[in-house]
């Protein structure tokens, strides 16, 4: 009994999202909502267990570490991007954020790019390197702007645009795969599940 009411209110859901599909209607804005406001309601108890109290409540109140006091309020700040005339006060944590932001700048240096360069810099061993070596080389000749990209170093160039594009292609392909599988569920459960056709 608790299952199948289970499936019905599942399967209400997903034809609801579908119907947007159709055009926006009250069935895909219910379940739009309804989904924001179970996230939000899982959210913040959840972040209140596991970031609240550890790291805020615990050291302040009961491990006496009275210097986390100025971050706590720095992060109290945020709650001020709703009142108009107190909104200039949200700008500072969002400051400090890009600080962090930008204090992970030489790590993501380190992690991408420069490892990118070193592994560039071995020797030809086999095709699969010269392959990533070509790409390599063309795509930064590509993004050099200071010479036209005219004859043999326009033909470079064009190599280094179908590198990019066969990357390009094969992440929007791979989301695209990542999304067609959660409508397969979906089709699964309302097809399997909820009507029992299978």
């Amino acid at each position: 009994m608790l299952e199948n009411i289970s499936n019905l209110v599942a399967a209400f859901l997903t034809l609801s999202i579908f119907s947007f599909l159709w055009k926006d209607n009250p069935f895909y804005r219910f379940a739009e909502h309804l989904l924001v406001g179970v996230s939000m309601g899982y959210a913040i108890p959840l972040v209140y267990k596991n970031v609240f109290i550890p790291f805020l409540y615990t050291p302040i109140f009961l491990q006496r570490q009275y210097a986390l006091i100025f971050p706590a309020i720095l992060g109290t700040f945020f709650i001020f991007r709703f009142n108009r005339k107190l909104a200039w006060l949200s700008r500072y944590p969002i400051v400090f954020s890009m600080g962090i932001i930008g204090m992970g700048v030489p790590l993501s240096m380190h992690a991408s790019v420069l490892v990118q360069m070193r592994s560039a810099m071995l020797p030809i061993m086999d095709i699969n390197s010269f392959i990533i070596f070509i790409g390599t080389i063309t795509i930064l000749l590509y993004f050099f702007f200071s010479k036209s990209h005219e004859g043999v170093y326009g033909k470079f160039t064009k190599i280094g645009i179908w590198y990019m594009m066969i990357g390009f292609g094969a992440s929007f392909g791979y989301t695209v795969m990542a999304r067609l599988s959660l409508l397969i569920g979906r089709i699964q459960f309302l097809v399997h599940d909820f009507l029992k056709l299978i």
